[in-house]
Order: structure tokens, then sequence, then C-alpha cells
């Protein structure tokens, strides 16, 4: 017969620790020097902020794609963040799986509504 010492101990998403640790600190670091980079490229520019000065700064297709690729980024900083919220917080599983598809539903249109606006299909 086998003795059980403790209580059994169930482990969700032992896989993911470091690398989501670290997927969190590299996307808010491609954020943050992409914020660098636009207000740069603002303060460096003479006279007042206009829509057409604003929207110079993004003509270019390199810095359409640099903003997508931080757009995207900034998706994935808010899954994994919102994640972590759901399963420390939210503890029905059909609840928890409910609001994790609700995310990634409406991440999904954001990174569509993004694709709209920067490239205007």
């Amino acid at each position: 017969m086998a003795v059980n010492y403790g209580s059994k101990r169930i482990v969700v998403g032992a896989h993911y620790g470091l690398r989501d640790w670290l997927a969190q600190r590299v996307t808010a670091v491609v954020m943050a020097l992409f914020t660098l980079v636009v207000l740069g490229q603002l303060l460096l520019s003479a006279g007042p902020i206009t829509y057409d000065k604003w929207s110079g700064i993004f003509a270019p297709q390199a810095m359409k794609t640099l903003t997508f690729a931080v757009i995207i980024a900034l998706l994935y900083h808010v899954w994994v963040g919102m994640r972590d919220v759901f399963m420390d917080y939210i503890k029905p599983l059909g609840l928890r799986l409910t609001l994790q598809v609700f995310t990634i539903v409406w991440l999904v249109g954001c990174a569509g509504w993004a694709i709209q606006v920067l490239w205007r299909f």
C-alpha cells in the first residue's frame, strides 16, 4: 500500500515561467525604444505638431513595419499579462477559458484594426 505524504500538488502553467517573464521584459523594452524614437522625431522637428507632420512620421514603409512589429509586441505583452491574471485570480475553469477566448478574439481584432490603420485596406 502506498503512503501519501502531504497534499497532492497540482502544477498549472509550469512551463511558462522564465519564457513569459523574459517576453514581458523584451516586449516592454521594444515598446519603450519605439516610444523614444517617435518622441525624438517629434522633438527634433520644427514647428507645431500637425496632422501632416504626425502622418509624415508614419508614412515610410519601414516605419509602418516597425510600428506593426511594436503593435504585435504590445498584443503579446497584453496576452501574457492577462493570461497570468486570469490564471492567478479566476478559479472557475469555464469562466477562465471564456475570458481567455474573449481576450484572444479581442487582441486579434486589434491586430486587424492596426493593419487597417497602417496600410489603409
